[in-house]
């Protein structure tokens, strides 16, 4: 890539190739036995290409948008040169885009294409199913899971309790984030400008029983309470006599990929705080499944 006037890239690209990123092996350190490795050795990578192509992709996954290639290299520790011939190769496979105005990198259509497959293989949902199967096991009420879609929430997996009512929730429903636990549970998790980008007047509050926030203050209120409360409740503002606690589902990067929920009929006896706890576990187990890591 000639804007780099980076040694060793020809001018021909379909006669260039990536220079290695392995450590020199050809020192005057005498090898080690292969069972007994050392403890730096355990821990190094067996292929580092792979691994700082990974880090590089991922990196440019979290960012708000395109990044000079200077901050890649200082925020993950990798030397200029084989930053350079690694983007080479991710732009030529279009993993990765070069703005060469703004000398910024950002993801290319094939980062997009893999989050497309991603979606239609439907991990959340398989991942989620057994979660929901086992809370309805030790919750002994309907649950649900749900991820946003503009303003709704769209159920993904539900999983009814024995001998308790028909739901509005089933698999493809999309009702008002506003009024439901989950979406609630979703909405306090986003920055405050998201909601207020998604809910800027009276004119985008649905309305289903008459009950239910009406006017951004009114939700930002309750989004406050259960951002204090760890937990999102609705009574009634989905369907008339049922009661849900909802709580969300963080992804790797802290962001809500979803939410789960516990429905019960409003004329059953049931601590708050209990059915709070279990979807809160459940929560957890699932961002385990998903990927999140908990230091």
């Amino acid at each position: 890539m000639l804007r780099f006037h980076t040694a060793g890239v020809s001018r021909d690209r379909r006669s260039w190739h990536p220079v290695s990123v392995m450590p020199d092996s050809s020192g005057s350190v005498p090898p080690r036995h292969a069972s007994s490795p050392t403890s730096d050795e355990t821990l190094r990578p067996q292929v580092p290409a792979a691994d700082q192509t990974l880090r590089i992709l991922t990196f440019l996954a979290r960012q708000r948008g395109p990044v000079p290639a200077r901050t890649i290299a200082t925020s993950l520790g990798l030397a200029r040169s084989s930053l350079y011939h690694l983007l080479a190769t991710l732009e030529e496979h279009q993993f990765v885009v070069h703005l060469p105005e703004e000398r910024r990198w950002g993801l290319g259509i094939s980062a997009f294409e893999l989050a497309g497959g991603y979606a239609r293989q439907e991990p959340l949902a398989r991942l989620g199913r057994p979660v929901l199967a086992d809370l309805v096991d030790r919750g002994h009420e309907s649950a649900h899971l749900a991820v946003m879609h503009g303003r709704d929430v769209l159920y993904i997996v539900e999983e009814r309790a024995a001998h308790r009512p028909a739901l509005v929730t089933d698999v493809g429903v999309r009702l008002p984030a506003h009024l439901t636990a989950t979406g609630r549970a979703m909405l306090a998790a986003l920055p405050r400008e998201q909601v207020r980008a998604l809910f800027p007047d009276a004119g985008a509050f649905a309305d289903r029983t008459g009950r239910g926030p009406r006017r951004p203050g009114e939700l930002r209120d309750l989004l406050r309470e259960a951002r204090a409360r760890g937990f999102a409740v609705e009574d009634g503002e989905v369907t008339l006599g049922l009661r849900s606690i909802g709580t969300v589902v963080r992804d790797h990067t802290g962001w809500p990929a979803a939410a789960i929920a516990l429905t019960w009929p409003a004329d059953t006896e049931r601590d708050a705080a209990e059915m709070a706890s279990l979807t809160a576990s459940a929560a957890r187990e699932l961002e385990r499944r998903i990927g999140r890591s908990r230091g």
